[in-house]
């Protein structure tokens, strides 16, 4: 079945990034944007941009780029323009790359089934570089025949990895991942400071560590921009609080504790408290050195 008119919810630094790599693709992608002043820019980059929903009715395929479970569920089903999902035609597929909870995914799956529509969650790993780039890793979950039906695009974003049918195990899988990332960054940022103190480079730590023993994206990443004072939003702090509280509920329905999570969130916080809301999660950075009196 062709793929016909594709359309994209969540225009910010990540789905503007890939919006436009589906359009450089050869797809016909119809992106809703509430900001006049991204219209152009949208459409230089090849995508088809419209400040109305409406436009997005007769679209079969959908992707959402959304900041939480709140903002998914009414663009889709609130009253706002009667909501994506009241007026998009039975067998239409909505691919959700947020990072949202599992109870949303279950609800979410459980409403689109109920108007004959599909839910396939596609959360994805990596910062704004790696979504213009194409270099995103793309946790997918859904019913098997559809998955394989949005591959050809989803591949055209990042590498992707089925992990199974049901999309709230892609999501759980998201956000154990964020955590991953938010204590090294916790580390990162703890280690560098006591360089710091002492009187030796940091850099020259991060070097070696990545070189060595802790070779990884994140680690070599988000280490050069911890050094660097790099605070410069791709997730900014509050969203990725948002994901660290997401992380402790699903630890705690589960009965595992996290307290290494729950000393990053207090962290966050504190971040935040010290003005620091609109700066990168890499701020932890930035706080350690605070506490140290740097």
């Amino acid at each position: 079945m062709p793929l016909g008119k594709i359309g994209f919810v969540g225009l910010g630094l990540m789905g503007g990034a890939m919006a436009a790599n589906l359009a450089a693709a050869g797809y016909a992608v119809n992106a809703y944007v509430r900001r006049p002043a991204q219209v152009e820019e949208l459409r230089a980059c090849g995508v088809i941009p419209t400040l109305h929903l409406p436009d997005l009715f007769d679209c079969r395929i959908i992707f959402s780029m959304l900041p939480d479970d709140e903002v998914v569920r009414d663009v889709f089903f609130g009253n706002a323009d009667g909501g994506l999902a009241n007026r998009l035609a039975p067998g239409s597929i909505h691919v959700s790359m947020s990072t949202i909870s599992t109870v949303a995914a279950v609800g979410l799956a459980r409403d689109h089934e109920r108007r004959g529509q599909v839910y396939i969650a596609a959360p994805v790993f990596g910062n704004p570089d790696a979504a213009r780039t194409k270099k995103l890793s793309i946790i997918v979950a859904g019913p098997s025949i559809h998955c394989e039906r949005c591959r050809p695009l989803i591949e055209q974003l990042g590498q992707i990895f089925v992990v199974g049918t049901d999309p709230a195990q892609a999501n759980l899988i998201k956000l154990l991942g964020n955590m991953m990332t938010a204590t090294s960054l916790e580390v990162l940022g703890e280690v560098t400071t006591v360089l710091r103190k002492c009187g030796q480079d940091p850099q020259q730590f991060v070097d070696i560590m990545t070189g060595t023993m802790f070779g990884s994206r994140v680690h070599r990443i988000y280490g050069n921009r911890i050094v660097a004072g790099d605070y410069v939003p791709g997730l900014a702090m509050p969203l990725a609080l948002k994901d660290v509280r997401l992380a402790l509920a699903e630890a705690e329905r589960a009965g595992a504790p996290m307290p290494s999570v729950s000393l990053v969130r207090d962290r966050m916080i504190t971040a935040i408290a010290r003005g620091h809301a609109k700066l990168d999660w890499t701020a932890l950075g930035l706080v350690a050195s605070e506490e140290a009196g740097l």
